[in-house]
């Protein structure tokens, strides 16, 4: 068989790409955290969860029981019984309160949407925060108005004592679920700007 002419044959030829002298690449600009627009509805905010402290303070104080005391020589009140351990009751109502309150309040905050962001978010677990720790002190205090006694007391006689909070460790409840719920919104949220545009 003739072999065939130089001329016929089919060369492969290596052409390289053509490349463009510019490639159009958009990235939108990644979102800044706000501050300062944010500072005054923060501040805002702050005060008014500082107000749901007496609500807190007087629900706890009709939910929470006292203990049955017995007098004795010297006006001391020993509890009776199984009574004592009615201080755990009192914190364990507080903390579930709180935990309640927390969760609202991390809601709420979040459907502030013209406002979502860390400075809103500190601002919702500061006054939460606050809001507890008064809340604990005005419920001590509504709690004794509740369970006051009048008279004389004599040895032997049973009282009903105010229910009481002995550590302040019940008031993390509050800014700790707030702060789990805000958190667990964001996360769901995925916008790089938690769709503040959008409101």
């Amino acid at each position: 068989m003739a072999e065939q002419p130089v001329e016929d044959r089919a060369v492969e030829a290596h052409v390289p790409p053509v490349l463009p002298q510019w490639v159009y690449d958009y990235r939108p600009p990644r979102p800044k955290v706000v501050v300062k627009r944010d500072l005054l509805p923060a501040v805002c905010l702050l005060g008014a969860l500082s107000a749901l402290a007496i609500p807190m303070g007087w629900l706890w104080s009709l939910l929470a029981p006292g203990q049955n005391k017995v007098v004795q020589d010297g006006a001391e009140l020993i509890p009776v019984g199984g009574e004592s351990y009615h201080r755990l009751d009192d914190l364990m109502i507080f903390v579930v309160m709180g935990l309640a309150a927390g969760l609202l309040t991390g809601i709420a905050t979040w459907m502030l949407r013209e406002r979502r962001g860390p400075v809103i978010m500190l601002a919702a677990v500061a006054g939460s925060a606050l809001a507890a720790y008064l809340g604990q002190k005005t419920g001590i205090g509504m709690a004794a108005g509740h369970y006051a006694t009048t008279g004389t007391l004599n040895i032997g006689d049973m009282v009903m004592t105010a229910p009481v909070l002995e550590t302040a460790w019940g008031a993390v409840a509050w800014p700790l679920a707030t702060a789990l719920a805000y958190g667990c919104l964001a996360a769901w949220n995925g916008l790089d700007d938690l769709g503040r545009r959008l409101g």
